[in-house]
């Protein structure tokens, strides 16, 4: 039965877009909708920017980690297409989320990462390396699906664009940290594995999430019966979805798994191609994440809210069918041009993201919204470990990556095509759109 939507939360005595402190200023306006929305995305965005960090640890100190550990350039591609494969565990976690509920698997996502990411820092061989990582992979991906989804389900339908934009954005943001103590790794006493020692830290604050996140109010008002149905089996809301709803399962598929072909092969090797290529310093490499990436990670914004203005199709075409565009030039330019190639990318690439996030969880119903993140979220990473995975078995010689990212770079524009065959969302409650 389908419930009418209803408010989640009193309406705040906040005056309308005052901005919390933790919402730099260059992301723009905060529209009115809220402090009980804007507590719970800090919340969230808090826990996702751990778990982003590490996602960013792996492309900045990747030379340090093949030196030490005694990989290969060659190898690359079939190493990180393996840790990405570790996405394909959540396929049985992620569905648990509409079972028992978006906020407990949430929990157990940044437990889960924050261990596996302090004994990445104990490795002592490539596959110890390798395994460390595809566990983190699991966890990651099952917590950034679930994390989407939260705040799909509890922003107000007209600023919900907005949400999860700020949301990408903010998570982000792990990238900056991450790059911040990238550069001091020369000086840190274990070099890259004191970088991962500090994955600890969602731990300590594990408390804090608890008390800050709680369960969302449209899973609790699933009636009895659906409850009762989806009890038996963890994969009945992800056979569920295929069964009922199988052309936007497919559309859903396609657009998560194509641009991921393109997109991490590119973005993995950034770190590794401007400090061997271009011989650039540590310090170099985070300086251009950081600064560059302040105005790049803006495209999570820009697209969420020209999305809930303009239509979630024309906002996501448009961005990333300039993705390949910025590809080619970052990989084939001279080394002047790598800084705005990079800003054109992340931009292109995050609010193109931003875009299929929010279609991934507004297209399907309570019973079955996370299943459906989580199978955006799994055909992602999947899609990231085939790009890798062609680097690897196309890749002769060093520095042929160069040229296989540039040519892979095209299949983001192929996956936003498959944005022409989803309905509009734009302003519309989730009720009505899964009807």
């Amino acid at each position: 039965m389908v419930q009418p939507p209803e408010p989640v939360a009193e309406p705040s005595s906040q005056p309308g877009g005052k901005r919390p402190w933790w919402i730099p200023p260059f992301f723009g306006a905060v529209p009115d909708v809220g402090k009980p929305h804007l507590d719970l995305l800090g919340a969230v965005a808090l826990a996702l920017l751990f778990e982003e960090y590490d996602l960013a640890m792996l492309t900045a100190a990747l030379p340090q980690i093949a030196a030490s550990l005694g990989m290969a350039e060659t190898d690359f591609g079939f190493y990180l297409g393996m840790i990405r494969l570790g996405a394909l565990p959540a396929f049985a976690l992620i569905p648990y989320a509409d079972r028992i509920g978006r906020r407990r698997i949430f929990l157990l996502t940044l437990v889960g990462t924050a261990l596996a990411t302090m004994l990445t820092a104990v490795a002592q061989t490539p596959n110890q390396f390798v395994i460390c990582q595809m566990i983190t992979r699991t966890f990651f991906v099952s917590g950034s699906a679930v994390a989407f989804v939260i705040i799909a389900e509890e922003f107000p339908a007209h600023h919900r664009g907005w949400g999860i934009g700020m949301l990408g954005a903010l998570g982000a943001s792990g990238h900056a940290v991450a790059m911040l103590l990238f550069s001091q790794i020369a000086y840190l006493p274990y070099g890259w594995r004191s970088l991962y020692a500090i994955g600890v830290v969602p731990l300590l604050l594990l408390p804090f999430f608890r008390r800050r996140i709680p369960e969302t109010a449209r899973f609790g008002r699933q009636d009895e019966s659906s409850a009762e149905e989806i009890k038996g089996y963890s994969l009945t809301p992800l056979l569920g979805l295929v069964r009922e709803y199988p052309a936007r399962a497919l559309g859903i598929a396609f657009s998560g798994f194509l641009p991921s072909v393109g997109l991490v092969g590119a973005f993995q090797f950034t770190g590794y191609f401007t400090q061997t290529v271009h011989g650039w310093s540590p310090g170099q490499y985070a300086a251009m994440v950081v600064v560059g990436g302040a105005l790049g990670i803006g495209g999570n914004i820009v697209a969420g809210h020209l999305a809930d203005r303009f239509g979630r199709r024309v906002v996501g075409i448009s961005l990333l069918g300039s993705v390949p565009l910025w590809v080619a030039l970052f990989y084939n330019g001279p080394s002047v041009t790598v800084p705005l190639a990079w800003i054109g990318f992340l931009f292109g690439a995050s609010g193109g993201r931003v875009i299929l996030r929010a279609l991934s969880t507004e297209l399907f119903p309570t019973s079955q919204r996370a299943s459906a993140s989580g199978l955006f979220a799994i055909l992602d990473a999947t899609g990231g470990a085939v790009g890798l995975f062609l680097l690897y078995f196309g890749s002769v010689g060093e520095g042929d990556f160069v040229t296989l990212t540039t040519t892979l770079g095209f299949a983001v524009l192929l996956g936003g095509a498959a944005l022409l065959f989803f309905p509009e969302t734009k302003q519309r409650e989730l009720e009505a759109i899964s009807r």
